[in-house]
């Protein structure tokens, strides 16, 4: 398994990369973008607003930066995951390291109709790519197809909010989100032997008999 997530890793950044080059060049900004931009107006709301500002504090700023992954690797130390921990605390901080540079490097304008205040460029996505970074993370980490299918709606929830508030565009979330899962399959090929003999020797209760792959 470590080979072939390492491949899809990198044709994973390869992708992100290629579509920074499309969404910049305008290729596909009114048969997508545009069009996506003017549903998502039409639907706004007071409620749908509120918690996408929820997710947008959630998802990004000191709160990502700090406050997730230091959580997340603590919980996963008193579960006696010390290599897990590792894994994904330095999944979240190469995404949230990578994704200012691709900003940088593709100065993609934001859209218009923008809700929130920012002085970045939109691509990609630095809240869906930490959310995907999260949700990649830990299904990999766990094993468990549940966390799988939270991370899943966790990912689709933050893209929808990014674009409702006029953050990005919805293929500056797309970017995000191959960014964010294709940097913790990388981890995740570095420290795939390590985290799998860890999981096979947590406790009873902390392992998961079904878990999504037996071998590193």
């Amino acid at each position: 398994m470590r080979i072939p997530a390492a491949i899809i890793a990198v044709a994973g950044i390869a992708f992100v990369l290629a579509l920074g080059f499309v969404v910049r060049l305008e290729v596909i900004a009114e048969e997508f973008d545009g069009e996506w931009m003017e549903e998502i107006v039409e639907l706004r709301a007071p409620h749908w607003e509120f918690s996408s500002r929820i997710l947008d504090f959630v998802g990004g700023g000191w709160f990502a930066f700090w406050v997730v992954p230091i959580c997340g690797a603590a919980v996963l130390l008193l579960l006696r995951r010390p290599w897990s921990a590792l894994a994904f605390a330095l999944t979240l901080y190469v995404t949230a390291g990578v994704s200012p540079l691709l900003k940088w490097f593709f100065g993609r304008a934001r859209p218009e109709e923008i809700l929130v205040q920012v002085e970045t460029a939109a691509f990609p996505s630095g809240h869906v790519a930490q959310a995907a970074a999260v949700a990649v993370a830990l299904a990999l980490i766990s094993a468990r197809w549940q966390v799988v299918v939270v991370g899943a709606a966790y990912v689709v929830l933050m893209a929808l909010s990014r674009t409702y508030l006029g953050a990005h565009w919805v293929s500056d979330t797309l970017g995000g989100a191959l960014l964010g899962a294709s940097v913790a399959l990388g981890v995740w090929a570095i420290f795939a032997s390590r985290l799998h003999s860890e999981r096979k020797a947590a406790p009873p209760e902390l392992s998961d008999t079904r878990a999504l792959n037996d071998s590193p």
